[in-house]
């Protein structure tokens, strides 16, 4: 009786001792591609091969690449230009999404390549980069090198099909005979895979004199020979764009015509290219577009006789009077 009266005599005691329902004060995590209202989720233009729409990278409080939209045509050079720190080498990287974009989206061929559905994987297949220090395999000889990609991406398409027509046998079996699914077509072989990867590598070889070369190890090359072999083996996968990182910023003087040659060679042939440069009579002589970024953002862009011959931003105006 006397607990009883206690508690009917103490409702705040009893009213502390029920469980508390749990308050959340977990943060909730940020999705790994933010979306502002100013972002749209189609590309503006069908027709452009890259497009960037409000492209944001920030590292920590500092920001890297600043609200940028612009978009890339097929066939179209584009040289970036700006001083170091600028965003140039960012601004390619997130091209591929080799970095993660803070804000904005990236399109390829009308692909969102910041959509977490889109296999990122098969849409770098046809984008070919070329980086500043080679970033060639040293335990792998050249030929190696240039076939691994092809090779291993050729393989896994018909382990893919082989898979998938394996489970369709499968389910046939309880399938009426008009009901029956067809079975995809294996039109190659692992042979034929290496044997076209490996004729298709020295072919590209003997394009840049170096088919002699094949067995070598990258230590044993000179820098402008393991740049163009970084080169052809981005070619190798025959991409429909290929992005350049300063690919001469680590060669010897006498060591970049031979890359830069390379370099006009695929221009000419009409390959879309976004080229990361300090060479700023090669940006004059290739590109049909040079892009000036300063702070983050393209604060003139043109072609390059207005943007070399007649600069109006007076960055840009600062920058080549002590570069040219």
């Amino acid at each position: 009786m006397k607990d009883a009266e206690q508690k009917s005599l103490c409702p705040e005691a009893e009213k502390a001792q029920l469980p508390q329902k749990r308050v959340q004060t977990e943060k909730v995590s940020a999705p790994k591609f933010a979306k502002s209202e100013k972002t749209p989720v189609e590309p503006t233009d069908p027709n452009a091969m890259l497009e960037v729409q409000h492209l944001t990278k920030r590292f920590g409080q500092l920001v890297v690449l600043d609200d940028i939209s612009e978009k890339i045509v097929q066939g179209e050079k584009v040289a970036i230009i700006g001083p170091s720190g600028s965003g140039k080498s960012t601004f390619l990287r997130c091209l591929n999404v080799l970095e993660d974009p803070t804000d904005g989206y990236v399109f390829f061929e009308g692909n969102n390549l910041c959509d977490l559905k889109v296999d990122i994987n098969i849409q770098r297949r046809r984008m070919g980069m070329v980086f500043q220090q080679f970033n060639l395999f040293n335990n792998m000889n050249v030929l190696k090198n240039i076939t691994l990609a092809p090779v291993h991406v050729g393989l896994q398409d018909l382990r893919k099909i082989k898979r998938k027509n394996f489970f369709t046998k499968i389910s046939n079996l309880f399938r009426g005979k008009n009901k029956k699914r067809a079975l995809l077509p294996v039109e190659t072989t692992a042979k034929e895979i290496r044997e076209n990867a490996v004729n298709n590598a020295m072919r590209l070889l003997e394009r840049i004199g170096l088919a002699d070369k094949a067995s070598a190890y990258p230590s044993t090359l000179s820098g402008g020979q393991r740049q163009r072999i970084a080169i052809v083996r981005a070619l190798a996968m025959n991409p429909k764009v290929m992005l350049f990182d300063e690919p001469t910023s680590a060669l010897d003087p006498e060591m970049v015509g031979e890359v830069l040659e390379l370099i006009k060679e695929l221009a000419d042939e009409g390959m879309t290219m976004v080229i990361v440069t300090h060479e700023m009579g090669f940006a004059r002589e290739v590109a049909t577009r040079v892009m000036f970024m300063d702070g983050g953002k393209i604060v003139e862009q043109g072609p390059p006789s207005e943007v070399f011959g007649a600069p109006k931003n007076e960055r840009l105006k600062d920058f080549l009077s002590k570069v040219l």
